[in-house]
Formats: structure tokens, C-alpha cells, sequence
């Protein structure tokens, strides 16, 4: 069109915005390049970039296999997250429809979780080569800034959020969905309403068994269970061990488990005691001192055998206190 008739209607115009829609807006590249995610969304009569049926408004975030957009669902007027994940970038050809198969069905099992304490997820797709998941836009953030002194919660808010994460662990566990990344990174956190939402349930096992091209793993060494180092069956205690340590590191600031390499810290996990955590807070009641030890207990048959029971020892030691 425009070798025949440079000045036909509004030509011109779409032409510049299409320019700067290819030279400013990436969606969800992976993280090795600079200028990734970029987006200018506020250059007037640039129109919104889209994926899927959602607008997309702004760019909250960038998670383990991709970027996070604020988006809006024009048809209901619903805001929601939108996490994105560059699969082809991160996968080889021949594992790719595995990778994406095991997406779908990952999304479809966490979309029918209904729990007042588990983040709702509304629809996942795939476009412009990423597959995507939009899910509930929560206020508040996640609590990774409240694992390092002097950001802590005071602990009686600390036990407070951990009883409710368990749980939404429970009730997971009962229709055999396993997080397997239980982390302050995937716990949100919103002061003023005082609320609690797990996040990224089944996110972590769409590379169980698959090599990224990066190497990269979805799980954080640190939270692991020892079964999930040893690379055995994971079911819900595998959880209610990471909740342990998240709630050490919320409780006193410090983990459970550190080392100066990836082998010595999985060593750690899987065959050391904790680090006492009276030696890093001797303030600690006896009671969360107790819960610590039994949620991170090596044998699976001496830990909690379901959120509730954690949830309910928690919420006794909360009241004694």
C-alpha cells in the first residue's frame, strides 16, 4: 500500500505505530537481553498491545521464566496479572510439546482451586510464541522483603500468615495438587486487608524431567525438601517442609540451610540439622521452635501429615503467646 499510495487515509500513522510497536514493545524475552519487556505505553495513538483478549496495561514484574504484566480483560472490564513464560526460548525443539502439554495441563489442574487463601487463576493460552497464565491481581507484594532484619513482621503476624498458607496447603493437598515451591516469593501479602494468597501453584513442575536450554531450575535449592533433592515422589509433606523453612526465615531472618555452593547447601538439607535458631534469635518462643523442627524433620513420617494439623499447632502457639 504504500508504494502505491504513500498518502492513502491514515497510512501514515499506522505505519509509525507499527514502527514503534516493533521497536518498543517485547513481550516476556527472555531475561540475558537488556532491553526485554520494554514497553512504551503512554506515546498518544499508540494502541495497547494485546495478548490473547487482554490489554495489556504495564509491565508489574519479572518472575523465574518470565515477565508479569498488569493486564485488563476489555470484554468484563477485569484486571488481572498476567505472567508470561518464553517457552521455546527456554526448551529444545523436541521437548517443547511435552513443555507446553504439561503447561496446560498444570494450568487446568491449578484453575480449579477455589480457596479464599490461594490466588484464583481465570484462563492460560499461548500467542506471540509465549504461553501465558492470567490469574487474580492481588494488592500488596510478596514477602521475600520480610526475610531480613529490620523488615521482619512481629511474629505474632508471622504465625498468622503461616497457619493460613497451611491451610490453602491443606486443602491443595486433599485434591492431590502439590505446589512444590512453597517460598516468602510465592506468598502475597497485602497490610492494609490484612491478606494472605499463595501463588504459582504447579508453576514449578512444567520442568520436572525437562532440561532448559539455560540449565535453569524452577525450584529454589534453599526451600527444597530432602525428597525433592534426592529427586523421588514429592507429595504434600514436601510442601509443609518448605513452609517450615519460609517460616524460620520469616521467624528470625536468616535460613535454615546455607552453603557456600549449590552441593554443600543440598547436603545440608538433606542429611544436617538446622541451624539452631535460638543461636540466631534466642528470643523465639519454645512453641515456634517446636513447629520449626517438626516441619523440617529429614523422615517424612515425623513432620506434619497435612496443613491442617500444622495450621492448628501454629494457631495454639499463637494464642499462648
Amino acid at each position: 500500500m504504500t508504494d502505491y499510495n504513500p498518502k492513502f487515509r491514515d497510512l501514515e500513522t499506522r505505519m509509525a505505530q507499527s514502527k514503534a510497536m516493533s521497536e518498543t514493545i517485547i513481550l516476556g524475552g527472555s531475561s540475558g537481553r537488556s532491553n526485554d519487556s520494554t514497553m512504551k505505553l503512554d506515546q498518544a495513538g499508540l494502541s495497547k498491545p494485546m495478548l490473547g483478549r487482554y490489554e495489556i496495561e504495564k509491565e508489574l514484574g519479572k518472575g523465574a521464566m518470565g515477565v508479569v504484566y498488569l493486564g485488563k480483560d476489555p470484554k468484563i472490564s477485569r484486571v488481572v496479572a498476567i505472567k508470561t513464560m518464553a517457552l521455546s526460548q527456554e526448551f529444545e525443539a523436541d521437548e517443547l510439546e511435552d513443555v507446553k502439554a504439561r503447561f496446560f495441563r498444570e494450568a487446568e489442574t491449578a484453575g480449579r482451586l477455589n480457596h479464599p487463601h490461594i490466588v484464583t487463576m481465570y484462563d492460560a493460552g499461548e500467542e506471540h510464541d509465549l504461553a501465558y497464565i492470567a490469574m487474580e491481581f492481588l494488592k500488596g507484594k510478596d514477602l521475600t522483603m520480610y526475610t531480613k532484619q529490620p523488615n521482619l513482621l512481629p511474629l505474632p503476624k508471622v504465625l498468622s500468615i503461616v497457619a493460613r498458607v497451611a491451610d490453602a496447603l491443606s486443602y491443595a493437598h486433599t485434591l492431590n495438587v502439590v505446589h512444590r515451591d512453597i517460598k516468602p516469593a510465592n506468598i502475597m501479602y497485602d497490610p492494609e486487608s490484612d491478606t494472605v494468597k499463595v501463588t504459582d501453584f504447579g508453576i514449578a513442575r512444567i520442568t520436572d524431567s525437562s532440561k532448559t536450554k539455560t540449565g535453569m531450575v524452577l525450584g529454589t535449592p534453599s526451600y527444597m525438601s530432602p525428597e525433592q533433592l534426592a529427586g523421588t515422589k514429592i507429595e504434600g509433606h514436601s510442601d509443609l517442609f518448605s513452609l517450615g523453612v519460609s517460616l524460620y526465615q520469616l521467624a528470625c531472618g536468616k535460613l535454615p540451610f546455607e552453603g557456600d555452593s549449590m552441593a554443600q547447601l543440598m547436603f545440608r538439607i538433606a542429611n544436617e540439622h538446622p541451624t539452631d535458631i535460638l543461636s540466631v534469635d534466642p528470643k523465639v518462643p519454645p512453641c515456634v521452635v517446636a513447629i520449626i523442627d517438626r516441619a523440617l524433620a529429614k523422615k517424612i513420617s515425623d513432620r506434619y501429615q497435612n496443613g491442617a494439623e500444622m495450621a492448628e499447632e501454629i494457631r495454639q502457639c499463637a494464642a499462648s503467646l
